[in-house]
């Protein structure tokens, strides 16, 4: 009958659009578990490195090797983060910040994400080399290993995860800076430690944040009892000071100009301020205003210093 062909389409469209959403599904999970708001600050530190590191001025600047080792260091953390969320599965679903995770929604299976983890990983370790130099994929490779076998599991045995896991969050300006020149200075050292200090403010605010939540899943990130706000507050207030000096030392050695130097005073006051407010009040509006301002701290000083470099 003429009428089959629309009958037939009608009975088939609900169906395609359940098998479209499925997939669209599936690849929003697939994104989600590689942490894509957490990669864009690992690219940002990893491209203040490489365009620190890399000699040639801002005519002559090595676009494509900086996109080379962006690429590689974005897919490296991407697979780091899926395969952090697998081996979190179980507690992430006792949490409700993470709850809605793809690996506890059911949206991508565990088997599924392990071989993305380290398809991910591997290919980004492989690319680095193969496209920037052999250092850059070896401090990516030791990235990834004390992220996923030393901090990961520390999580749950000591609030001294904070310091080991800072130690692979404060790499990717080192591989950037690596992906540069092929070697690391006394300057790329010296954004390792503005990253890694930056970090402590930062956290302390999200732990603080979903105290409950980490404590229910049994994470150690905060001691119990009395100690607790002590080490919140000392964590947060000590870095926050010491960010400051740290981030005045590329104007000081001459690495940058008086713009940058007028850039990190006053982002460095502003957010010292306000981990000072969190770190006397330690509430949780403070603590959300302190995160809020960390997230802008860091791309923003970077940009200076990469914009005002000498």
């Amino acid at each position: 009958m003429a009428t089959e062909p629309i009958l037939t389409a009608l009975d088939v469209a609900p169906v395609r659009r359940h098998h479209e959403l499925a997939r669209s599904g599936v690849l929003s999970g697939y994104w989600s578990l590689t942490k894509p708001e957490v990669n864009f600050l690992i690219a940002a530190t990893a491209a203040a490195g490489y365009w620190m590191g890399a000699p040639a001025s801002f005519a002559h600047f090595p676009w494509t090797p900086l996109v080379h080792a962006l690429v590689g260091t974005v897919l490296v953390a991407s697979g780091a983060a899926t395969l952090n969320q697998l081996i979190e599965l179980r507690f992430d679903g006792l949490m409700r910040r993470t709850a809605r995770r793809p690996l506890v929604s059911g949206r991508v299976s565990p088997a599924h994400a392990l071989w993305f983890g380290i398809s991910l990983s591997g290919f980004g370790a492989i690319y680095l080399a193969v496209t920037t130099n052999a250092l850059a994929s070896l401090l990516s490779t030791l990235t990834l290993l004390g992220y996923l076998f030393l901090y990961t599991p520390l999580k749950r045995k000591s609030p001294l995860c904070t310091l080991v896991g800072a130690l692979p969050g404060a790499m990717p300006p080192l591989i950037g800076w690596a992906a540069a020149c092929g070697r690391l200075d006394a300057s790329a050292w010296l954004l390792f430690a503005i990253v890694f200090l930056w970090q402590f403010p930062h956290f302390m605010a999200i732990a603080w944040m979903y105290r409950e939540d980490y404590a229910r899943a049994g994470y150690l990130v905060l001691p119990q009892g009395q100690p607790r706000d002590r080490l919140v507050a000392w964590q947060t207030l000590l870095p926050s000071l010491a960010l400051l000096a740290v981030a005045l030392v590329p104007a000081i050695r001459g690495e940058s100009g008086i713009v940058y130097f007028a850039g990190a005073l006053v982002l460095g006051g502003i957010f010292l301020f306000y981990s000072a407010r969190f770190a006397f009040q330690m509430s949780t509006v403070s603590a959300r205003r302190l995160l809020f301002v960390s997230i802008l701290y860091l791309p923003l000083l970077l940009a200076f210093l990469a914009l005002d470099k000498k």
